[in-house]
């Protein structure tokens, strides 16, 4: 019988307090958590559980505003709680990394990719600059970015979000760690994208006998990943066990219910007969700076009251399309109509009506809300701006919308962004776009940095929007889940093109176009054997060839 190795991180009754503004409250409370070098421990539980605080408590690592108060955190023979803080931050970046949930909101964006990749294997003289850079474009390649050899010498703002998130995870491996925490590294990520980062992190993992702390809100992709999975409810732990046996019969109630959310199904609604469509995109081209083709004859309808959800990878087009929809990104050739009229392409020449019409809910709260804001600016701005409310009026409006959003007035009118959940935060977005009283809204990734508990809610409350005040939704998402739940069509792009497109139901039905059967066929089943059967079954004999599928 092979020895037991030697336990790389021993967490014993950890807890970690949070202030107040009046007092310090426990928010992590006794946790305990071992891990060997290899092993990979998938920590699960919806938003607040603490499972982003014990990722950083793992480097010995408190986030403003939090203290470790009591336990101990030996990594390799190490105490953390009473290292130096020298001692800590020379093990952070080389022996412990960390890859991010938000790359973007990560990444230096004054400095090139492949500088911010490098700084850590310099400063810890661990390789020389172009032994770096090599080891980088290498990585590049492993994580499956296009042009492995230059996208490096790009800025973060010039590569997709799914793009900039494998860069991230390239980073963290730049200094070959023993540790790394994964904090939700494949949430802004397409289902076929999501399954080769899957694929390079299990091979890593594996290749370099690394230990990992996967953070995810994702039950099928913790499932590919973790040896061992630990649910966690407001800072406790609820039951750990191995993967496969937590799958086939979790025994706490909790932990039942996690299995059983997305639930949620709205029935397909029907086009109504004889009316036109609300948005008409009809055979758009579109190009970035230096003339490169993003959108190619893309054309598509969305009518009143209706959703249709515009899936595809990471680059498909996408985004692009809504930049054109809301006039951001002029198009080269084709037109946009809105109620039957063509909207002028560049939103500067559109009437403040027309700019009221067409609003957005962005993807990543925490960058798309101003942290130094008050909620009832946020708010109150755009009422102000498009209705001319003032003093009493607007109060009552952004009340009005508070309550709208499921949000008590009271408790979150004079809050700022930092002292909401991800949940609130994704609200307060959606309260904004409402604020402009639109017909319209474009929902870009809106649940995708959600866990599925509070991802199912903001659906809900999306879709009862939708009946009360009769609105529109251009929902763009790689999440098929989120695509049964709430659209009534279905538009699949890539590389520009319009691949397929239909009513939900006929689109979830073979025969399928060879991309949507690709699409489909890639998301993640409650099944600790999927990643590999599936790999097996595209012809991959071992995790690392993944990059080449």
């Amino acid at each position: 019988m092979p020895k037991a190795k030697r336990a790389l991180l021993e967490i014993s009754g950890l807890k970690v307090e949070g202030n107040t503004g009046e007092e310090w409250v426990d928010i992590v409370k006794g946790v305990h958590l071992t891990l060997r070098r290899g092993e990979v421990m998938g920590l699960i539980g919806e938003s607040g559980a603490g499972k982003s605080t014990i990722g950083a408590a793992a480097m010995g690592y408190a986030r403003d505003g939090t203290r470790i108060s009591d336990g101990s955190i030996d990594f390799d023979g190490i105490e953390l709680t009473t290292a130096s803080e020298g001692e800590k931050r020379a093990l952070r970046g080389s022996r412990i990394a960390y890859v991010a949930q938000s790359a973007a909101a990560s990444f230096n964006p004054a400095h090139r990719i492949i500088d911010q990749h490098t700084e850590a294997p310099l400063h810890y003289r661990i390789k020389k600059r172009l032994e770096a850079q090599e080891d980088a474009m290498d990585l590049y390649e492993r994580l499956r970015l296009p042009n492995p050899r230059e996208i490096g010498f790009r800025y973060p703002h010039q590569v997709s979000g799914g793009q900039l998130q494998r860069a991230m995870t390239a980073m963290a491996m730049a200094c070959r760690p023993d540790l790394i925490i994964f904090d939700e590294p494949t949430t802004a990520l397409d289902v076929t994208t999501q399954i080769e980062v899957l694929a390079a992190i299990r091979d890593i993992v594996d290749q370099f006998d690394t230990a990992a702390i996967y953070i995810t809100h994702d039950l099928a992709v913790v499932a590919q990943m973790a040896d061992t999975i630990k649910v966690l409810l407001r800072g406790r732990e609820v039951e750990e066990a191995p993967t496969q046996e937590m799958l086939d019969g979790p025994k706490e109630d909790y932990t039942k219910s996690l299995w059983a959310v997305r639930s949620f199904r709205r029935p397909q609604k029907s086009r109504p007969n004889g009316s036109e469509p609300l948005v008409s995109v009809r055979n758009v081209d579109a190009a970035y700076t230096g003339g490169v083709k993003v959108l190619d004859q893309v054309s598509f309808e969305i009518y009143k009251g209706m959703t249709v959800a515009v899936v595809g990878e990471s680059g498909s087009g996408k985004s692009t399309a809504a930049r054109v929809i809301t006039g951001l990104l002029p198009p080269t050739a084709g037109e946009v109509l809105f109620g039957g009229d063509p909207l002028p392409p560049n939103y500067r020449n559109r009437s403040r009506d027309q700019l009221r019409q067409v609003q957005m809910i962005y993807q990543m709260a925490d960058t798309a809300l101003n942290p130094k804001v008050r909620v009832n600016e946020i708010i109150g701005r755009p009422a102000q701006f498009y209705s001319g409310l003032h003093g009493v009026k607007l109060k009552h409006r952004v009340d009005e919308l508070l309550d709208l959003i499921e949000l008590e007035p009271s408790r979150f009118y004079d809050r700022y962004p930092p002292e909401l959940s991800g949940g609130q935060k994704q609200r307060i977005g959606i309260a904004r776009a409402l604020a402009a009283d639109p017909t319209f809204i474009i929902c870009d990734e809106v649940t995708s940095a959600l866990d599925q508990l509070v991802a199912e809610g903001i659906l809900k409350l999306l879709d009862r929007l939708q009946e009360d005040l009769d609105l529109s939704y251009m929902f763009i998402t790689h999440d098929l889940a989120t695509v049964r739940s709430i659209a009534d069509e279905v538009v699949v792009m890539r590389n520009g093109l319009v691949v397929e497109q239909g009513g939900k139901e006929e689109m979830f039905r073979p025969p399928h176009h060879p991309y949507t059967d690709l699409l489909l066929s890639s998301v993640p089943e409650m099944d600790s054997n999927w990643l590999t059967t599936l790999l097996e079954e595209r012809g991959v004999d071992n995790i690392g060839d993944a990059a080449t599928v």
